[in-house]
């Protein structure tokens, strides 16, 4: 038995009925992103499939008797410096769970900007990268296929880079859907054109996860897949295309990395010494790296699309096992600017958008009102029981918002100019 768990029902409908789900037994079920977001259904969500949640909500996740057997990322946005990473956490949350992940996105999409010709704004290469460290270090499938385009005007799929495209990008005559090649049949509304062949060789990788997953059983299935001669082309076409964009340039100074510095951890700890006291020292977790990855986001505090980029640094940049522990760096996310003090080995940073540590604590404590650990039993009506004892084992887990989530999942600590948080183990 199959269950396919959506959060638009025309994808779900897509996927099964362009691979061999539509000739097995299913069936489709909503699926609820958080607590914050869904306080009266997610509590209901399995936990097989919460698991998969603890970070955000993928698309679409197919289930065979009760076990997840794949994930899907969709998106349709321009994968222009960090955008392509907004939804990398998603990925990362199912694949560190052992779930095949598989991502959606453009090549390119036709950008119009005032003052401006409208033009194809490119993918990130970076984004290869970022899905072939993940797959390096679990040996879990974590693919990409390009959402289908018009970027020659619809003669088929591209193979060209942008300079050629953007006289195309203006006189193209499906600038109205910004150049994406959407399904045609009203029943997958919104759905990139099954018909093309980009599509075609996602749904046949798909098909080689479920009869794989049939014939070898879930533990043998997910450790074959990337042996499938189907997945190592594609994970190779992946590589290619990441040589094939980057087109030469060093990868350090490509984004997210380009936003990035790498110090002595001494910085880091000096820079938090003003926190110790006779009674309390920095733990030794951030002691035994010699290394830290400074990220920095010059910004107001807010999400997207930082913490999509703040967990692939993670496996671009830091991490050597499977869990945060096992990294080479530490990873520190840093609202400001800043500034490295020679003298000192310190650190400064400044406010230039009203970045602020009191930000970070409002956003956790508006997710407390989604919080009923500290009601009695008779103030909870029943339909509240159920998420009560749910919240009782997981705490505030899923019902914090999704970039506080993912900023304290990933980050060793983080710094504003006010105050900073960081990891003692």
């Amino acid at each position: 038995m199959y269950r396919i768990w959506y959060s638009t029902e025309s994808f779900a409908d897509l996927i099964v009925d362009n691979t061999v789900l539509k000739n097995r037994n299913f069936a489709k079920s909503k699926l609820y992103e958080s607590d914050a977001n869904n306080p009266k259904r997610f509590h209901a969500m399995p936990d097989h499939i919460r698991k998969i949640l603890y970070l955000d909500a993928p698309d679409l996740i197919v289930e065979q008797n009760n076990e997840p057997i794949f994930s899907m990322e969709i998106s349709t946005e321009a994968g222009t410096g960090h955008n392509a990473f907004q939804r990398f956490a998603r990925i990362a949350a199912s694949v560190e769970n052992g779930v095949p992940a598989f991502y959606i996105y453009p090549e390119g999409v036709i950008i119009r900007r005032q003052n401006a010709a409208p033009r194809w704004d490119m993918i990130n290469p970076v984004i290869f990268k970022a899905l072939e460290s993940v797959m390096s270090i679990y040996d879990i499938p974590a693919l990409l296929f390009y959402f289908p385009t018009y970027l020659q005007d619809g003669q088929g799929d591209v193979r060209e880079f942008p300079n050629p495209l953007d006289k195309k990008a203006k006189n193209s005559v499906n600038l109205h859907s910004k150049g994406l090649r959407y399904e045609k049949n009203l029943k997958y509304l919104g759905c990139p054109s099954a018909e093309t062949a980009e599509m075609r060789k996602m749904f046949d990788i798909l098909n080689e996860v479920v009869t794989t997953m049939e014939q070898k059983g879930l533990h043998n299935g997910r450790k074959s897949l990337l042996r499938n001669l189907l997945l190592r082309e594609r994970r190779n076409f992946m590589q290619e295309e990441f040589t094939r964009k980057a087109n030469g340039q060093n990868l350090s100074g490509m984004s997210p990395i380009s936003a990035t510095v790498k110090l002595p951890t001494e910085y880091l700890l000096n820079y938090l010494s003003t926190h110790e006291s006779p009674n309390y020292s920095i733990g030794e977790l951030l002691r035994r790296r010699k290394h830290t990855i400074f990220y920095k986001v010059n910004a107001k505090f807010r999400g997207d699309p930082y913490p999509g980029a703040l967990s692939a640094l993670d496996y671009l940049l830091c991490r050597e096992g499977k869990t945060f522990e096992e990294r080479r760096n530490n990873l520190v996310l840093v609202f400001g600017n800043l500034q490295t003090q020679a003298e000192g080995e310190n650190l400064a940073i400044s406010d230039t958008n009203g970045s602020t540590i009191a930000i970070f604590f409002s956003a956790v404590q508006n997710s407390e009102k989604h919080n009923l650990l500290s009601k009695n039993y008779e103030d909870l009506e029943s339909a509240e029981i159920p998420r009560y004892f749910m919240q009782a084992r997981y705490g505030s887990t899923y019902s914090k918002v999704k970039h506080i989530r993912i900023y304290s999942y990933f980050a060793d600590a983080i710094l504003f100019p006010d105050g900073s948080l960081w990891r003692d183990g």
